[in-house]
């Protein structure tokens, strides 16, 4: 026996790939900014003084520490249409 009315759901409207790499491209850019002011305020505040060597490591791997989440938001934006 049918339910007297028929109350449907609204489905969810799933993120399309285009709205994932809009919404990711101004994340990472915004992340990009932000770590670059982070590891430049860590430098400023902590490491001036710091031999020359000091600096290298620093910023080699203040360098390479934004590629992980970097990553993990490209493979998100990269993901098909469900």
């Amino acid at each position: 026996m049918p339910a007297p009315y028929d109350m449907q759901l609204p489905r969810c409207r799933t993120m399309t790939q285009s709205r994932r790499k809009l919404i990711g491209g101004l994340l990472l850019t915004a992340s990009v900014l932000g770590w670059a002011i982070l590891a430049t305020a860590v430098y400023l505040l902590l490491l001036m003084e710091m031999p020359w060597w000091v600096h290298i490591v620093y910023f080699a791997i203040a360098g390479f520490g934004w590629l992980w989440p970097a990553t993990v938001l490209v493979r998100w934006m990269a993901r098909p249409d469900a």
